[in-house]
């Protein structure tokens, strides 16, 4: 059943069949968890926040309307309750600890290499507008689309094609200057 049409799934779990939500639960924890998690930085908080999500999505299976794609309804969720936990201020920033032995083969300076690009990447990400930055993060790290992330996120779709226009514009200046090449 995994990999069955996610509205038929959504069908299902309203009915109460707990292996259509068992496959939904399946084809969507990764991207809903991977979502949560760039929004908060705490892969214990997403935990926390994605178990809320899918028991969400078993009390109002029922209300989908059908008016978004399942997988925007389902998205929506998440945004909301990762906003809730934002306004309750129980943001958490974990840290790690890094190893004591240090290992200087090829691919762990390769792997150096690219963290540090990721850093820079991630820097400029967080130096956007918490609305820019959610745009960006929806349109390129979760694939969605202009209509999705306004469904959503409730906001115009107009409103997200400017907002990852004026975000990309603004990531290309700091990746510029960040990694020593003049944007033209």
């Amino acid at each position: 059943m995994a990999g069955a049409d996610p509205a038929f799934l959504l069908t299902g779990i309203a009915n109460g069949d707990r292996a259509a939500f068992t496959a939904f639960y399946r084809d969507f924890e990764l991207p809903v968890f991977r979502f949560v998690t760039s929004k908060l930085n705490d892969p214990h908080e997403a935990r926390d926040i994605l178990h809320e999500v899918f028991m969400e999505v078993w009390r109002s299976a029922a209300k989908f309307e059908g008016r978004s794609t399942v997988r925007t309804w389902l998205f929506g969720i998440a945004y909301r309750k990762t906003m809730d936990r934002f306004r309750k201020g129980a943001r958490v920033t974990v840290t790690d600890e890094m190893p004591e032995e240090i290992d200087e083969s090829v691919d762990t300076f390769r792997d150096i290499a690219a963290a540090e690009e990721a850093g820079h990447v991630r820097f400029c990400l967080d130096e956007l507008k918490a609305e820019h930055r959610l745009a960006v993060e929806m349109t390129f790290f979760h694939e969605m689309g202009y209509r999705e992330i306004a469904e959503a996120t409730g906001t115009a779709e107009g409103t997200v094609k400017t907002r990852v226009f004026h975000a990309k514009k603004l990531l290309a200046r700091c990746l510029s200057g960040r990694m020593g090449v003049r944007a033209t």
